[in-house]
This record gives C-alpha cells, sequence and structure tokens, in this order.
C-alpha cells in the first residue's frame, strides 16, 4: 500500500492508495508544531477506521508548502513505518516541464497537480486550487507546465475583512439565495462568495484566451465545491485531485 500526504498551509491531506484504489483518505487541520509522535497518534487512529494497519504501508510519498513540517513527518515515516518518504522536490522526477522562468519557485503541490489533471483529464487544461491561496495553474496539450496567477483564498479574504472593518461580523461562507442583501450577513456573504466567484470567472477566461478555448477546467482544494459550482466554467471538481498526483509521481520514481 502507498501513503500519500500533502501538507498544504491549512490543511494536511492524507490518502492510502491499494494499487489504483485509494482505500481511505482523510483531511486534518494543520498544526506547525506536531511532533512525529503527534502525528503518528492520529494517522494510526486514521488508519484503525479502515483496518489499514502500519506494516501494510510499502511505500510513502510526501509534498508538502510548509518546510517546517518536513522533519516531524519523515522522523515519523522513518521511525513507525521504518519507511523512507519520497519528497516532492529537485531530484525527484515528475515527467513535468516546468516553463517558469524559475522552476524552483513553483509549489510542489502545483506540480503534483498539473501531473494529476493532465493524466485524469488531458491537455489543454487549467487547475484551480481553492486552497489557502487560490491558484490557476496552466498546462499544456503535451503535459508541461506554464505558469499561473496566485490570489487570495476566500477563507482568507473573508478573514481579512472581518478584522479590519469594525463593524462588521466573522459570517459563514455560504452563497446567499439572493444577491442583493437584506441584512449584513446575506450581503457579506453575497459579496464574498459571488465576488470569489467573479474572481475565478475572470481568470479563466484570461487563461483561456492565451492558452485554449477548449482547455478543460478542474477543480480542487478544500473550497472547491463551495466556488467551483457557481461558475458555470468547471468541468470537472476533484477534491483528491493532489493525491492521485501524488500516486503518479511515486510510480514514476519506481
Amino acid at each position: 500500500m502507498l501513503f500519500a500526504i500533502d501538507i498544504g498551509n491549512t490543511n494536511i491531506v492524507l490518502g492510502v492508495f491499494n494499487g489504483d484504489e485509494l482505500v481511505g483518505h482523510w483531511r486534518l487541520a494543520t498544526g506547525t508544531n506536531r511532533t512525529a509522535d503527534e502525528f503518528l497518534l492520529q494517522v494510526k487512529a486514521l488508519f484503525d477506521l479502515r483496518d489499514i494497519r502500519l506494516a501494510d504501508i510499502d511505500g510513502i510519498i510526501l509534498a508538502t508548502v510548509v518546510p517546517t513540517l518536513i522533519d516531524p513527518v519523515v522522523t515519523m515515516c522513518e521511525r513507525y513505518f521504518r519507511q523512507q518518504p519520497v519528497i516532492v522536490g529537485p531530484g525527484v522526477k515528475t515527467g513535468v516541464a516546468v516553463e517558469y522562468e524559475d522552476p524552483r519557485e513553483v509549489g510542489a503541490d502545483r506540480v503534483v497537480n498539473a501531473v494529476a489533471a493532465h493524466l485524469r483529464y488531458g491537455g489543454p487544461c487549467i487547475v484551480v486550487d481553492f486552497g489557502t491561496a487560490t491558484t490557476l495553474d496552466a498546462i499544456d496539450a503535451n503535459g508541461a507546465y506554464l505558469g499561473g496567477a496566485i490570489a487570495p483564498g476566500i477563507s482568507i479574504s473573508s478573514e481579512a475583512l472581518f478584522r479590519h472593518a469594525a463593524r462588521l461580523p466573522r459570517v459563514e461562507l455560504l452563497p446567499p439565495k439572493v444577491a442583493i442583501g437584506r441584512n449584513t450577513v446575506s450581503s457579506m456573504q453575497s459579496g464574498i462568495v459571488y465576488g470569489y466567484v467573479g474572481l475565478v470567472k475572470e481568470l479563466i477566461t484570461r487563461f483561456r484566451a492565451e492558452l485554449s478555448p477548449d482547455a478543460k477546467v478542474i477543480a480542487t482544494g478544500g473550497q472547491a465545491e463551495l466556488i467551483a459550482p457557481h461558475t458555470g466554467m468547471v468541468d470537472h471538481i476533484d477534491p483528491l485531485l493532489t493525491l492521485w498526483g501524488l500516486k503518479e509521481i511515486y510510480r514514476r520514481n519506481q
């Protein structure tokens, strides 16, 4: 079995593959102060829910945009799984030509998503990842990573509005029934959610104009199911896209 770990700024997504089947997946809050032992306790409890034993794992792959968590996670893998994880980064074969001016600036998660999107849906395509930041990435017909855009995530935008406007409350991120709000909460929900939908639609439109009008759009990340359906421009919602990319990169390095 393969244990795939994707560490983002807000969430850690875990997945276990048995061959080509994803037999378990979980989403945890990212905590930057956890030790290897604390990680292990959480992982083992989740594995137990699926009757997966630590000894069943014969491969581990890790992608992270939080460098401080590499050491405790690697220590957990070595101490309890007796495995040296594959860490997505320099020296790891991804099969993706990165056309960025400085390829080292591209986050590991964006390259992993490019691998999965091209493999699962073909190219050219656009990946919209709704995470701490919302990123859009362009992948050409041959699977090359061309570049993208980075915007503040919807949760960050909402929190900033609450923190910097004295009389505005923190609101639940839900699409209101109408755009014209009749109270403060629904007005904020309209502005945040539908305003964010507009941001995403504009970027997709511009990406398609530069990439291909027929480029498929794949949405992933924790907020994908909140925003993507309202854009009318997303072809596939795949919240676990990164896990599938990690699985493929692991295969390419065997």
